[in-house]
């Protein structure tokens, strides 16, 4: 049985002026043979962005592309039609298949926009583009863990081409969830923000833990609160 801290202060980080990103697996020019994901989990990017700014127009292709909004608004164009502004509480989930290019710019020109990136990779290439986003409500991530995207799409989560379930949570001050894995499954849990024991681990915002042969794995708020996100992977 494991828990394995990716601390927040060991990621890769990149400022540019307009972006402060740190990276928890490899990503650009940042490079770690140690960290280059978790099963098909390749990239946890903690992004700001300053107010008016953003990435300009560029491609993807074979690569699941999840946006969770932490505060802050984040606007999106991509060559298939989408145009839209994501919010706190609202998630993006973006299939690059065949190939897909888009823009992502902070939509407010006073405030900046605080988001997590995560590319999960697909069980299939060659697949059709598709885009979609979801709100999902604090609270209905209230003190439990929310299904946000799935492969199958259930509990009206977002889908995508992986077998992996991604759950966010927001939790009170000493509140708990529990997760079970299934036989040969693999847990990652991020740390969104506050601080948090998992299965007798204390762990702060930014800070990541690869979970393996646990029959249970138990998330604990320490403080005033915390958000997590726990990904359930093959």
């Amino acid at each position: 049985m494991s828990v394995n801290i990716r601390p927040a202060r060991s990621r890769g980080h990149a400022n540019h002026g307009w972006l402060d990103s740190h990276h928890t697996f490899s990503f650009a020019d940042y490079y770690d043979p140690r960290h280059m994901g978790y099963g098909p989990l390749r990239v946890i990017n903690e992004d700001r962005v300053e107010p008016a700014e953003g990435f300009s127009t560029h491609g993807h292709r074979d690569m699941e592309i999840i946006s969770y909004v932490i505060d802050g608004e984040l606007a999106h164009k991509d060559s298939r039609g989408a145009d839209s502004v994501i919010r706190r509480g609202d998630v993006q989930a973006m299939s690059a298949g065949t190939g897909i290019r888009h823009s992502e710019f902070n939509a407010s020109p006073v405030a900046p926009v605080h988001f997590l990136q995560v590319w999960i990779m697909p069980e299939e290439h060659g697949a059709a583009p598709r885009y979609d986003q979801k709100t999902f409500p604090d609270a209905e991530k209230r003190g439990r863990l929310r299904l946000i995207a799935s492969r199958d799409g259930r509990d009206d989560s977002l889908t995508i081409r992986q077998d992996a379930d991604v759950f966010a949570s927001l939790l009170n001050k000493a509140e708990a969830v529990r997760h079970k894995p299934g036989n040969d499954r693999k847990v990652w849990v991020q740390i969104v923000s506050g601080d948090a024991d998992i299965n007798g681990v204390e762990v702060h915002a930014g800070d990541g833990a690869a979970i393996e042969d646990e029959d249970v794995v138990t998330v604990t708020s320490l403080k005033d609160s915390a958000e997590i996100l726990l990904f359930d992977l093959p």
